[in-house]
């Protein structure tokens, strides 16, 4: 960002956003001679353009009222759509600058965002931390925001940040004798948005693997999801403890690297729900939609600039959807791509948004409409269509994407075998030693765990041993596998290999993954 001034113009720095990506925005304003006008250029919505009023009255508000000429502000680059009222504050410095109230050269290389109130105090806005990431990948190294962002901007390492209550108190720190704002002229702090049902029951004490009586299978196959990264849906009939073991997975993930870090709490920070007190979010995510959610609440949109959905809210952690037969085929059929991909990019008229959405999807599911048809179904009240057309709403492409498909069967708690299980500090431990080896040995890769090896690269240079490859071509030869559903089970192989300690998959990892991974046709 340049610092070229002229007798009647001045400039400084904003953020524009786009999901979480950054573009630098500079803020030129011309104060010239001629009808008192105010115009706002530079592709502004209509809440950016709404900016005239708010700035007009803040600064007359701290006795610096706006010359009486023809004012222009330009948010360049021009072909960008400029949404949100985050620019306020950089509009109100260049215009000043710009009328010889501030020193122009004192603001030209400074980011400033932030909202005005019409008593000049400055609110918070969402976004701060990825907007201000962008702003140090541009080379900015100084930046004003709201004293509510504070805590948020000061997480971005490299960049010096000044935050202030008002506009005053930004112009004192450009040099400008600016009178003090009335301390009765508060703001209210803004009010955070209602957990959802997944965060409540994540941060509730008590989820613990420990609860679970006996699915010794369904406890393995979570332990074998959360150690490399892995889908998983269980299948069963109501109350045998599937979406207990589904909302306990996030329990035993590691903590999330910075680099995870930083887009979870990105993302958080767009929605408004990022408490920066205690730095980046480092737990793994854990959502869980209810069946009723439209596609874009799950996969994210809007007018204008997409929102993050839930496939992003979970990014680096869990996406849950219990009861999955029952939600709108939309919203499953749209977890294609993001579960190939790890990312979801949402197009619409104005802008292209693309979102992180790398998470492992937990499904639960009831073997019929009335949740009876098991074992003999003797209680099962369904029609055979009913049975078939039920289980059809998770589309066979969708199917095909998850690694391990496992029978969540009745249990009698009276059992030798059904008593308490492992607490998930033990499993944490195996699953952390799991990652440990997938770290040690995609250390020189562009991906990090079993999940993410490239099929080409798979079979190449990460096969199973001669025997455990000839029990995989059988399966598919005999159409049990497709080549998708070939590459899975011999990711899931290498995950169970790492949780036993074994540099290689051996027919018994393969054998095992095949007996999770189920009937593909």
């Amino acid at each position: 960002m340049s610092a070229v001034t002229t007798r009647r113009g001045a400039r400084t720095g904003a953020v524009g956003l786009r999901g979480v990506t950054g573009t630098l925005v500079e803020v030129e304003a011309d104060v010239a001679t001629g009808l008192p006008a105010f115009s706002l250029v530079g592709l502004p919505d209509s809440t950016t353009l709404q900016a005239r009023e708010r700035v007009r009255a803040a600064a007359g508000a701290i006795g610096t009222p706006l010359a009486q000429r023809r004012i222009t502000v330009n948010l360049s680059p021009a072909f960008i759509h400029k949404v949100g009222s985050g620019f306020d504050l950089g509009i109100a410095v260049a215009i000043l600058a710009a009328q010889g109230t501030l020193d122009p050269e004192a603001v030209a290389d400074v980011v400033h965002l932030g909202e005005l109130g019409l008593d000049a105090t400055l609110r918070p806005i969402p976004g701060v931390l990825p907007a201000l990431i962008a702003a140090r990948a541009a080379g900015v190294r100084r930046a004003v925001v709201p004293e509510q962002n504070a805590r948020e901007a000061r997480l971005v390492e490299g960049i010096e940040v000044f935050s202030a209550v008002d506009l005053g108190q930004v112009m004192r720190h450009h040099g400008c004798r600016a009178p003090l704002n009335p301390p009765a002229q508060k703001t209210l702090a803004p009010r955070r948005p209602p957990a959802s049902r997944a965060e409540a029951g994540a941060r509730r004490p008590g989820l613990d693997f420990a609860d679970v009586i006996g699915q010794a299978q369904a406890r393995r196959a979570a332990e074998v999801a959360a150690a490399g990264g892995h889908h998983l849906m269980l299948q069963g009939p109501p109350g045998t403890g599937k979406t207990m073991i589904a909302s306990r997975i996030s329990g035993i993930l590691p903590a999330l690297e910075d680099e995870d870090a930083i887009a979870v709490s990105a993302i958080r920070s767009l929605d408004r729900s990022f408490d920066a007190g205690g730095g980046l979010i480092r737990t793994a995510p854990f959502e869980s939609p209810h069946h009723t959610a439209s596609a874009p609440s799950v996969i994210g949109g809007g007018s204008g600039i997409a929102r993050p959905g839930a496939v992003s809210r979970a990014h680096a952690g869990v996406l849950f959807l219990d009861e999955a037969p029952e939600f709108n085929s939309r919203v499953l059929e749209a977890l294609r791509e993001p579960l190939e991909t790890g990312d979801i990019t949402l197009h619409r008229a104005l802008s292209v948004t693309r979102y992180p959405a790398r998470f492992q999807l937990v499904l639960a599911a009831n073997p019929c409409p009335c949740g009876l048809s098991w074992g003999k179904g003797t209680r099962c009240t369904c029609t055979p269509m009913q049975r078939r057309s039920y289980l059809r709403k998770i589309s066979g492409p969708v199917l095909d994407r998850i690694d391990m498909r496992v029978d969540v069967g009745p249990v009698d708690p009276m059992r030798r075998d059904a008593g308490a299980s492992e607490s998930s500090a033990e499993i944490a431990r195996r699953v952390a030693r799991a990652r440990q080896s997938q770290a040690a040995r995609f250390a020189d890769e562009p991906w990090h765990l079993n999940s993410q090896i490239p099929g080409p690269e798979l079979r190449r240079t990460y096969s199973a041993d001669e025997r455990a490859a000839a029990m995989l071509q059988r399966a598919l030869s005999h159409g049990r596998l497709t080549l998708r559903g070939h590459d899975r089970v011999l990711r899931v192989a290498w995950t169970l290999a790492d949780l036993d300690g074994s540099a290689r998959p051996d027919t018994d990892h393969v054998g095992l993954a095949l007996t999770l991974r189920g009937k593909d046709l």
